[in-house]
């Protein structure tokens, strides 16, 4: 600090000082104002997206070399900094004037010269507030230094000084950690040091005396918005349908902005929307935007990828927040349900309206925005108020649990990245599927016939009793088994079984694939087409699969059968917008290659390392033959195997999936063991770790915890430590993806690439880009995806992303 000057004064005065003196100079911000003192010996770092910022960098946000970026500011102006400018005259054009006329007094100069009238008026009208305006934004480089540089070199660490001190900014971990690595410090400090444990404070019990305002003139909402300012922090909950908005700034204090109660229903919602100083949405939207974006405040929200989405339809980019849900999901995976009914409940024992008693259910269900804007305050700011006491309990125990990084890395970029996919949608060709529709009817059709005939009579295929009555009543097949409700099983396992034995059990299978995919593709991806942009947009679910897996709802497009032709013919009605192309970049084999690193087998890593066929590879180690001998049937069966054993996969499944007997599928098994001893040793290790923590990690530290793993019944324990088996990969692999995707948003931004991230399916990611950017975006989106692990985690074997583009989905693999 210093008097009468700006900490950006300082910041240039050092960074000059320091270059004069042979330095080189990071300053560690993402401030526009500081890339004027970009130069040879001084970079930048945006410390939000990681990214360096140098000449090439300045030249691309402003178009001019860093010496006239105050020159560009000038013209263009800064609303946020009071900056006036040039009214009428941006970034672009400001660049184009500079580089035309060298400096901003030659151009005020010669204004008169510009053709554009209005350009010229402008300028000429405006000339002092451009000279005004290079004033404010030029940084005083030799500002005086409140301590010189030569006291700022690195000493030696005194113990006695630092840990005290850590401990007063409540700095426990670093503080402990510090204290374990120092030598010489005083043992009473340092054992304070380690005793000072992290404190998770306890949940803020919702008191009688909760204050929640309705906020119905603009004038209330600024002086909310203002004290949401001035705290530094707000939790933020959006009402379904984005019908009002509540702000909270403390426990028990909350407000909710109506945006839609009008023209509804109900004559609460009616007598509300007809007062005098009603809120237009578009207003209050405007009014909220600075606040929701401003970077110095914190917002706080449960399910913020929700609200991201429904602002996102505004052009509201919310930065930067924490949501609880994700943080409760970091903390405890696949132990509970996330919502913050459940959550509160279960932190606070408080239980919560639910929506059902505002809305209904069924028949009775109503919108939202025909709820009385009262009892809409009384929800909706609840629950801003829950997310805002919740935060305090989940942020502590993720310092204390050592998971910060984790959800700062991993979790918590996806929010943006998500809500733009589920707000992007993406393109279906209606008549594609109006035909398959046509064409899975045809041949459901061919193939009920074929059933009746087979059978002798015709019945509900549909209905597992019915079926089971066929298959082991009249047809006699073998292996009929009732369960509790007195109907034989008859489940797709059941029917793999029964298949060699009679046609009826394998055209089943097929019926209810087709069906299936008729329902729930062909005809139902019709009506979920937006009438407004023409694109189906999915919802993902990031909070309910223990291993960190997202999960894709109405319409799930996750469950598409990937080899399928039926499924092939699906994709093909996902299509490009014209002059674009649908790019597929896909993780290949990266639960098999985790497996070679996380296992440490010598044979696989080798065969990943030089780029052989890794099912060649495994079966010309499991079976003794040579790679130039390797037929397409062995081929097969080792890629069964491979794939088969990360899922704990039995003699008799794999018998069944490869068409052999179960002694000689079990002889497989054993070879593999044998060759690959590490695997099962991993495989054993996993089991007995978390038999003894309840859960396994990723290599990241994500904890998936697998219930059932102490499990007293034997069915159930084999089947959870096949869970605790395939999970730490298949959770790897999701945070591989993960952590690529909330990076490709940034990157293709900085590459000045137009892509748009559409879906996530698996391993797979699925951009939307123009015809003459398809490369540049594959090669980019390659690189990002392949360097996902850096710097935290270094891989044994190359992770491979295999890149296509086409008109349709299909195409694109």
């Amino acid at each position: 600090e210093a008097e009468n000057f700006e900490a950006d004064d300082l910041i240039a005065a050092y960074a000059r000082e320091a270059a004069e003196a042979g330095a080189i100079v990071t300053i560690v911000s993402s401030d526009k104002d500081m890339m004027q003192l970009v130069g040879e010996r001084v970079t930048m770092l945006d410390p939000i997206k990681n990214r360096p910022i140098g000449v090439a960098e300045v030249r691309e946000r402003f178009g001019v070399d860093p010496d006239k970026v105050i020159e560009v500011q000038a013209l263009c102006g800064d609303s946020v900094d009071n900056v006036p400018g040039v009214p009428g005259i941006g970034v672009k054009t400001a660049a184009e004037l500079i580089n035309t006329y060298g400096d901003l007094e030659t151009l005020l100069e010669r204004a008169s010269e510009i053709k554009q009238p209005k350009r010229r008026e402008s300028l000429i009208e405006h000339a002092a507030k451009a000279r005004l305006s290079r004033e404010l934004v030029k940084l005083d480089a030799h500002a005086p230094l409140p301590c010189p540089l030569s006291d700022l070199a690195v000493k030696p660490i005194d113990p006695n000084v630092l840990l005290p001190w850590l401990r007063e900014m409540e700095f426990r971990s670093l503080g402990t950690r510090m204290a374990q690595k120092l030598e010489g410090a005083q043992p009473a400090t340092v054992e304070e040091a380690r005793d000072s444990e992290p404190v998770v404070p306890a949940f803020p019990p919702f008191a009688a005396g909760r204050n929640y305002a309705l906020i119905d003139t603009l004038e209330g909402l600024d002086h909310w918005i203002e004290a949401a300012e001035e705290a530094g922090m707000v939790a933020v909950q959006v009402a379904p349908g984005l019908a009002g908005i509540a702000l909270a700034l403390a426990p028990g204090l909350a407000a909710y902005v109506p945006l839609a109660h009008r023209g509804a229903a109900r004559q609460e919602a009616l007598d509300f929307a007809a007062r005098p100083n009603a809120l237009q949405a578009d207003a209050v939207l405007a009014r909220l935007k600075p606040l929701l974006e401003d970077r110095g405040t914190l917002k706080i929200g449960h399910d913020m990828k929700a609200a991201a989405r429904w602002l996102l339809r505004h052009g509201i980019r919310v930065a930067p927040y924490d949501c609880t849900m994700l943080m409760s999901y970091v903390l405890d995976g696949g132990q509970f349900d996330h919502a913050i009914e459940e959550l509160t409940g279960r932190v606070a024992e408080y239980a919560m309206k639910p929506m059902k008693e505002l809305v209904g259910s069924g028949k009775s269900l109503i919108p939202f925005a025909e709820v009385a804007p009262e009892a809409a305050r009384d929800f909706v700011a609840e629950r801003a108020d829950a997310a805002l006491r919740l935060h305090q309990v989940l942020k502590a125990r993720l310092v204390a649990e050592h998971m910060c990084a984790f959800y700062e890395t991993i979790e918590r970029p996806l929010v943006p990245a998500v809500a733009a996919m589920e707000h992007d949608g993406i393109k279906v060709d209606r008549g594609a599927l109006a035909d398959l529709s046509v064409d899975f009817a045809h041949r459901i059709a061919e193939i009920e016939a074929a059933v009746y005939a087979d059978v002798g009579n015709e019945f509900n295929i549909g209905s597992p009793k019915q079926l089971g009555d066929i298959l082991f009543e009249k047809l006699q097949l073998p292996g009929g088994k009732k369960g509790k409700t007195g109907a034989y099983g008859t489940d797709a396992s059941i029917l793999e079984q029964l298949q060699p034995l009679h046609p009826v059990p394998g055209r089943v299978l097929e019926w209810r694939q087709l069906t299936k995919l008729k329902s729930t593709y062909a005809d139902a991806l019709v009506d979920q087409i937006d009438t407004d942009d023409r694109r189906v947009h999915t919802t993902y679910a990031l909070t309910v699969a223990a291993t960190g897996r997202f999960s894709s709802n109405d319409p799930n497009l996750q469950n598409i059968p990937v080899r399928t032709e039926e499924g092939r013919k699906i994709r093909q009605a996902f299509i490009a917008e014209p002059g674009h192309v649908l790019l597929s970049a896909d993780y290949s084999q990266i639960e098999l290659r985790l497996a070679a690193h996380v296992a440490d087998i010598a044979a696989l890593k080798e065969a990943f390392l030089a780029g052989h066929d890794i099912h060649a590879a495994t079966a010309s180690e499991v079976f003794n033959v040579p790679l130039d001998e390797m037929t397409p049937l062995i081929r097969r069966r080792a890629k069964a195997i491979n794939f088969g054993i990360l899922y704990g996969i039995s003699a008799f499944g794999l018998g069944n999936q490869i068409g052999v007997p179960q002694s000689e599928a079990a002889d497989y098994i054993r070879a593999y063991f044998e060759r690959f001893p590490g695997i099962r040793n991993y495989m054993e290790r996993i089991k007995a770790e978390c038999r003894s923590a309840g859960y396994v990690e990723t290599i990241f530290g994500r904890k998936c915890f697998i219930p059932g793993i102490r499990d007293a019944n034997p069915a159930k324990r084999m089947g959870a430590e096949r869970q605790a088996i395939n999970a730490p990969l298949q959770g790897s692999a999701a945070d591989i993806i993960k952590r690529a995707m909330g990076r490709l948003p940034a990157a293709l931004a900085a590459a000045g690439l137009k892509a748009r991230m559409l879906l996530q399916v698996h391993d797979e990611l699925l951009f939307e880009t123009t015809e003459d950017e398809a490369q540049a975006t594959a090669s980019l989106v390659k690189d990002v995806m392949e360097g996902a692990c850096a710097p935290h985690c270094e891989l044994s074997v190359p992770l491979v992303v295999d890149t296509g583009w086409a008109r349709t989905w299909d195409a694109a693999h």
